[in-house]
């Protein structure tokens, strides 16, 4: 395997670290790209205030993940658990015995590769990887890699790749620290980690979680969940507020309500458990057994008492997998929003989504119906609450 090494510290990790990554991922055919957040950086002092190692690690996890690349992309925690300085070539040395056999490449930017000669055993380096170095700005070009390149070719017989990453993020952290105390510089984050970063109220930001825009709501709830359920969130947003015009509904609260159903998804079961019993929501035997059950009623949770979210927002979240008798406005119209949102692909989709603006009840009881089929065939035990949902609005049969 030929794999990435890519370290820094990340403080906060940008779009230009994602877009280099991926650059060189692809220029040397990478099967595996590994971020490794430093320590404790032997060419520089962390900022003053910056985020703690923990922190710092669950940004660049959250960066990593936007890759979409579970297979390929992962984060090495190894330099924050070392004591004292990080040095790239004690790094490499333990990659090296980690991925025995396989093609090292270390990949930096237009500095780091002009005073790489410098660093603690350069040797040591250049014998264990090869060299990728990219170039952040459209001045760093072969005219500043190439004398260098030179160098450590004959001196250190290495092996260097130099590339150019046309329109890269030309930020570094430093001003991008100096732009989030100012409440700017998101337009350089990954929307994830901005969300963490707001959750967190790190670099100076002070969000009120109960009073976000939907711009940083998105965020926050994105940085909750794992970027491959994103375009299912989207999706779920954009339904939900087609069908808020349609038939009269609040399309903000809508939004709101669709941007978070799914913002505890892939909580522990345990903190399911521990945020129902601290916000007092009962759960059934079978909630308590039911991870999809157990999300809907945790999600609705945070919404109300994290998010400050209205008792609109709050219902419609809690009822999205089950449905039941009675609903509301906003309870049908999510229920069927997450149903058949645009990246749902069942056989009866396109049904649904012509009743679901023609006739809203006739939808809701479809989607019960067709829950009900589902845990027949699965040999599951159904929610009350769907077969009352299909006894208020079904018109048809489960068989």
């Amino acid at each position: 395997m030929k794999i990435g090494i890519y370290g820094g510290s990340f403080n906060p990790p940008h779009l230009g670290h994602l877009a280099a990554a991926q650059a060189a991922a692809a220029a040397l055919d990478l099967d595996k790209l590994v971020f490794i957040p430093a320590g404790e950086p032997p060419h520089k002092e962390l900022a003053p205030g910056s985020p703690t190692r923990e922190q710092r690690l669950a940004m660049t996890r959250a960066a990593a993940d936007q890759l979409l690349m579970p297979a390929a992309a992962e984060v090495w925690d190894t330099e924050l658990h070392r004591e004292g300085k990080s040095y790239t070539a004690d790094t490499l040395e333990e990659a090296a015995r980690r991925w025995k056999g396989d093609k090292l490449w270390l990949l930096m930017g237009t500095d780091m590769f002009l005073t790489l000669h410098l660093w603690a055993e350069p040797e040591k380096i250049l014998t264990l990887a090869g060299v990728c170095a990219f170039g952040r700005t459209e001045e760093d070009g072969e005219a500043v890699f190439a004398p260098q390149r030179e160098f450590l070719s004959q001196r250190y017989r290495a092996e260097i790749a130099t590339i150019s990453v046309p329109g890269l993020v030309n930020v570094s952290s430093t001003q991008l620290r100096e732009l989030l105390a100012q409440g700017k510089g998101r337009e350089f984050l990954p929307e994830a980690v901005y969300g963490y970063i707001l959750r967190e109220k790190l670099y100076g930001t002070n969000a009120d979680l109960k009073n976000l825009s939907l711009e940083d709501l998105r965020c926050v709830s994105y940085s909750m969940v794992y970027a491959k359920r994103l375009a299912h969130i989207r999706g779920c947003e954009e339904e939900a507020a087609r069908l808020a015009r349609r038939w009269g509904a609040d399309e903000d609260v809508m939004r709101r309500a669709a941007i978070l159903h799914d913002c505890t998804k892939y909580f522990t079961y345990q903190e399911h458990l521990n945020i129902c019993d601290r916000y007092s929501i009962l759960l059934s035997p079978l909630e308590r057994a039911t991870d999809k059950l157990l999300h809907a009623k945790s999600g609705a949770a945070l919404a109300r008492h994290w998010f400050g979210q209205d008792d609109k927002v709050y219902n419609a979240i809690l009822y999205h997998t089950t449905a039941r008798a009675g609903m509301s406005l906003e309870e049908k119209l999510l229920y069927i929003a997450d149903y058949m949102e645009p990246n749902r692909s069942f056989p009866e989709v396109g049904r649904l989504r012509g009743l679901a603006y023609t006739d809203l009840d006739g939808a809701v009881g479809m989607g019960a119906s067709l829950a009900m089929q589902e845990m027949v065939q699965r040999n599951k035990e159904l929610h009350h609450d769907t077969r009352e949902a299909f006894e208020c609005y079904g018109k048809g049969s489960i068989t």
